[in-house]
């Protein structure tokens, strides 16, 4: 008997890891890592992150294909994918880890931890009175898997949080709203704005020129979603200016950041290597899985993708 077999395939990603994890959940699952993959036509799913051009044109059989982290962007409107589910991970480690990410990056600037380290580097005690979490206003922009729980857990550490999605969401203890107005008024308002925003075609160059003026001076901006929801020029000169105070970046235009890059040369950027939320294997397995269980009985997978929204 012919056993499922599926192909692996991530530049960051441990296969290891992933091969004990996964076959402990489906014992007869035929686990290839690219490029070993032998007979192409033979390969039933593939679980992937940022696959090149051209990747999934070897594989003519494919019934799902799963996506190894929550941001989907690189995988919808391929044109070397006939049309198949996609599903995305799910996993607690993963939102765990980037509800830590934020609530580092959201603290560190509450508690003038930026200021201080400045300070330190010059050699200087220098004193700023703490205030109190509830007059500091937070903004995170998307609610979803990730957004959510990061936003519910900076409520009840007391910030005064306010949501924007897409569409209207209700999370206990977040301000939530949607629309473009509703943006508007959320940047306006805002002296800490974090992006968990999906790339999709309506979010690309959602926080451009106009939208970063439309915060208050001195704002600070945190992205750990995709780069390409914000106009990078345009966060560049409102850097510059000090229109934008601070900013931690954990995603770019072009990764690993070219050495020449200006945010380089900025003292008031905070740079880390896409690593905000990375897929624990250990965890997210058990959904990978089901999703190949389910597809198995011709059902759905979990968490599965609209590629016409790109989430």
């Amino acid at each position: 008997m012919t056993r499922d077999a599926l192909v692996f395939y991530s530049p960051v990603d441990d296969p290891r890891a992933w091969k004990e994890a996964l076959t402990s959940e489906l014992p007869d699952l035929d686990f290839r890592v690219d490029p070993d993959v032998g007979d192409p036509a033979t390969i039933d799913y593939a679980l992937v992150w940022v696959p090149p051009t051209g990747f999934f044109q070897r594989f003519p059989n494919l019934k799902l294909v799963t996506n190894l982290g929550a941001g989907v962007d690189r995988l919808v409107r391929r044109d070397d994918l006939v049309p198949v589910p996609i599903s995305r991970l799910s996993d607690p480690g993963m939102v765990a880890l980037m509800t830590s990410y934020v609530v580092f990056a959201v603290t560190r600037y509450a508690r003038d931890i930026h200021i201080f380290e400045r300070a330190q580097r010059r050699g200087e005690w220098h004193y700023v009175h703490p205030r109190p979490l509830f007059e500091i206003k937070v903004g995170v922009l998307g609610l979803g898997e990730l957004g959510a729980p990061a936003a519910q857990t900076l409520a009840g550490m007391g910030f005064d949080v306010r949501g924007w999605s897409r569409t209207q969401k209700d999370l206990p203890g977040v301000a939530c709203s949607a629309g473009p107005e509703a943006l508007d008024n959320l940047l306006a308002s805002c002296e800490i704005v974090v992006s968990l925003l999906p790339l999709t075609p309506e979010s690309r160059g959602m926080l451009g020129a106009r939208e970063l003026a439309l915060m208050p001076k001195g704002a600070k901006f945190i992205n750990a979603s995709r780069s390409a929801v914000v106009d990078e020029a345009a966060l560049v000169a409102a850097l510059r200016s000090g229109a934008i105070g601070e900013a931690t970046l954990d995603v770019f235009d072009i990764e690993p950041l070219p050495a020449d890059h200006p945010y380089w040369t900025l003292d008031n950027v905070l740079i880390t290597p896409h690593l905000a939320s990375i897929t624990v294997p250990a965890l997210a397995a058990r959904d990978v899985a089901e999703s190949i269980k389910r597809v198995r009985r011709g059902e759905p997978p979990l968490h599965a993708v609209d590629a016409h929204r790109g989430y």
